[in-house]
């Protein structure tokens, strides 16, 4: 080989590229937009189920108003039992006497003498008195 001729030297040969399919401008603007309203679908989804199912969701909300309700319950019972109890306290102070009696008749049981007690009860059924389904 001399230095003075040409070399023949042969570049290695490239494979050809894939070609990409080309898109026209409209259809790659349509596939924008379809996966933009995809993502929009998907996004407002996802807020719906947290919107119904959340921490702060429809459903708590509903709970949190059932339980508002119970305690509402709770204390007007709770009021009516305190003031009961003030009326008790204020006739044991005002009149003793009275309210010491009518407590053994009521809880006790008690009468004067002469005094006739009579209990009445609720008669129950008789099964001839009932109707045959």
């Amino acid at each position: 080989m001399n230095s003075s001729s040409p070399v023949d030297y042969e570049a290695p040969r490239r494979r050809p590229r894939a070609r990409r399919e080309l898109h026209n401008i409209p259809d790659t603007k349509q596939r924008r937009r379809r996966w933009v309203t995809y993502g929009l679908f998907m996004g407002s989804c996802a807020l719906m189920v947290n919107a119904l199912i959340g921490e702060n969701g429809y459903l708590a909300t509903l709970r949190e108003r059932q339980e508002h309700v119970a305690l509402i319950a709770a204390l007007t019972k709770v009021r009516l039992e305190n003031q009961q109890l003030r009326e008790d306290a204020r006739r044991i102070r005002e009149e003793p006497a009275a309210a010491m009696e009518e407590a053994a008749r009521r809880e006790l049981g008690y009468i004067k003498p002469g005094e006739t007690l009579v209990i009445i009860r609720d008669a129950r059924p008789s099964s001839s008195a009932q109707v045959p389904r």
